[in-house]
């Protein structure tokens, strides 16, 4: 007789261990409350889907916060690997110029219909608006959103695949955290977030605008550059993203939340300060636009610098290259991108068993991993996906 394996969850984790357990002679079983596969995937995919980067694959592994955790997998099922799976979808990828890896048509539907396809005719069963309300030991609890009918199911093993907090409305509620002990779980804080920060009614004018090629850091943090664009409840872009594993440690410390920007990296201080010096035939704004601050640069100054200080051209120039914002925090859990926290490594097998209960493997956001855009979020789900279906086979060849 098969084996009967259910996977709670049907987006990229849990279609890629649905994937390694269709190799075998497995009866699979893919639950997911809503009406269809790998929502989170898909509208991740709206402005093109950014499925890996093709940068060295030690250089890779670092972006991640438990990166000696995900090496392994990583490295094995890196951005090398996911391109030629691509193609054995019939599914083209392509490098992008920032190393970023890309469907060649930049959709995330077309792949994900050839991957269903796929993985049908394999012998994997779906089950859509079906969700799982308990779990005790091999037996899922199940609710039919359909006929309102609620079985309870046995299974030889079982993979959680539910994801994190972060957009619920596409499926990842968290609602599995009552499933496990407490003490299992490392509380979810939001990742790639915008922060927040409350402007004064003179930056309207601003909002939606672009901070262009400035430098941001948090202390005794690394500087990174980019754009930040003003959004009405304070900043946004990946590089806050990068610097929000710093200003969450700077929380969890009891520390102001503080982030440092300087406006115009590409020039020293004492460069910058002899263009700002005032001139008796020029207006302020006059000389601050021949020295390029405008625009949202301007606006910024003039919120969180004191008026004292704006025609003093050397003491304007050291703050302008260490402009502190005192941010009062992330936006809500709910709309962010993706979430640190999670099931904790210690609570798992070196397999991503859960040790309290061995017929349950675990995978993809709902680990306590953390990592930056830029394709990382989905490759580790992916590796792990894999790592937990070759889990599951391992342990159900060990007790036949």
């Amino acid at each position: 007789m098969s084996k009967r394996i259910a996977i709670v969850g049907a987006g990229p984790a849990g279609l890629m261990a649905a994937e390694v357990l269709s190799q075998q002679n497995f009866e699979i079983y893919v639950y997911e409350q809503k009406p269809s596969a790998a929502r989170k995937f898909l509208m991740a995919g709206k402005t093109g889907l950014n499925i890996s980067h093709a940068e060295p694959v030690d250089q890779f592994v670092q972006r991640y916060d438990q990166s000696d955790w995900l090496a392994p997998w990583v490295k094995r099922w890196d951005a090398v690997w996911i391109q030629q799976w691509m193609r054995n979808l019939g599914i083209e990828p392509y490098i992008g110029s920032s190393g970023r890896v890309f469907p060649t048509e930049m959709k995330a539907a077309p792949l994900l219909r050839a991957w269903l396809k796929r993985l049908v005719e394999k012998g994997v069963q779906f089950h859509y608006r079906h969700q799982v309300t308990q779990l005790q030991q091999n037996q899922l609890q199940l609710l039919d959103l359909k006929t309102d009918e609620s079985p309870t199911e046995s299974f030889d093993a079982i993979i959680l695949a539910c994801g994190a907090v972060s957009w619920s409305r596409l499926g990842s509620d968290g609602k599995w955290q009552s499933w496990l002990q407490a003490e299992e779980i490392e509380p979810f804080q939001a990742s790639n977030a915008g922060v927040e920060y409350p402007w004064s009614k003179f930056m309207q004018p601003v909002f939606g605008q672009p901070l262009k090629r400035v430098a941001a850091w948090v202390e005794g943090g690394d500087k990174a550059m980019g754009d930040i664009v003003i959004s009405h409840y304070g900043l946004e872009s990946g590089l806050i993203y990068k610097q929000g594993r710093g200003l969450r440690e700077q929380v969890k410390r009891g520390q102001p939340m503080q982030l440092y920007l300087d406006l115009f990296p590409d020039q020293t201080a004492a460069q910058l300060a002899k263009k700002l010096q005032p001139s008796k035939k020029q207006s302020l704004s006059n000389v601050w636009r021949k020295a390029g601050l405008e625009g949202a640069k301007a606006a910024l100054v003039r919120e969180l610098m004191p008026k004292n200080i704006w025609q003093d051209a050397e003491q304007l120039a050291q703050s302008i290259k260490q402009l502190m914002i005192p941010l009062t925090g992330f936006r809500p859990i709910e709309e962010v991108i993706s979430c640190a926290g999670g099931v904790k490594r210690e609570a798992l097998t070196e397999q991503l068993q859960l040790i309290s209960n061995p017929h349950v493997f675990l995978c993809g956001e709902m680990l306590d991993w953390d990592a930056p855009t830029g394709g990382y979020l989905l490759t580790a789900c992916m590796a792990t996906g894999r790592a937990a279906g070759e889990g599951v086979v391992a342990y159900l060849t060990k007790k036949s």
